[in-house]
């Protein structure tokens, strides 16, 4: 059976229990914060951070985390353009059941090409995709070289590494822009609380 005859057949369902309810129980707004950025910019680290801070305050919130998702949800998918494509559709789609399920959604991804990250924003609902560009530049990614895969990718070991032999896209209007190279971690998670809070979701 075709996708498209699949998808004639399905219909969502609405029940009384629903976003705004349990923006009303958990007090807060739900959204994404999808953290855009090479390898070794700083997104998890970031994101892990914020969600320690929004803890803190009694927030309720999930970090997806590109290299967990790929011990599961996307275990199937290699790394060329279009399986890496999928795995951001699958994490998006998961972003907006949880964004409905009224958790604050931290996302890092290296997500390189807009049209990516435009993908995952048409899956979540309207106005609550938030995207953090962590621009730090590639020679202090480079030079952190945490997992030591730009050593890989200079080799020539790993084909198709952003940043080196594969593009990445910055985004155009990002709602908040970070370099981990010139703020410290603190500096960082403040400009973030600030955003959410200008934002009106907490």
């Amino acid at each position: 059976m075709s996708q498209q005859t699949t998808n004639t057949h399905i219909q969502w369902q609405q029940y009384q229990v629903n976003a705004e309810k349990r923006a009303e129980i958990n007090g807060h707004q739900s959204t994404v914060l999808w953290f855009t950025g090479l390898s070794g910019s700083g997104k998890s680290t970031v994101a892990n951070a914020l969600e320690q801070a929004l803890v803190a305050r009694g927030m309720h919130t999930y970090l997806l985390d590109g290299d967990n998702v790929r011990h599961g949800l996307c275990a199937d998918l290699g790394f060329s353009e279009a399986d890496r494509t999928e795995n951001l559709r699958r994490v998006g789609a998961v972003a907006g059941l949880m964004v409905d399920a009224g958790l604050l959604v931290l996302s890092a991804f290296i997500s390189p090409y807009r049209s990516q990250r435009e993908l995952v924003k048409s899956l979540v609902p309207p106005g609550k995709f938030l995207e953090i560009h962590i621009a730090t530049p590639l020679e202090v990614c480079e030079q952190r070289d945490v997992k030591g895969l730009y050593k890989k990718a200079r080799a020539g070991e790993i084909s198709q590494f952003t940043g080196i032999s594969d593009p990445y896209e910055a985004p155009l209007a990002a709602d908040l822009v970070l370099n981990t190279a010139e703020s410290s971690l603190q500096q960082s998670v403040e400009q973030l609380l600030a955003l959410l809070v200008n934002k009106g979701v907490i």
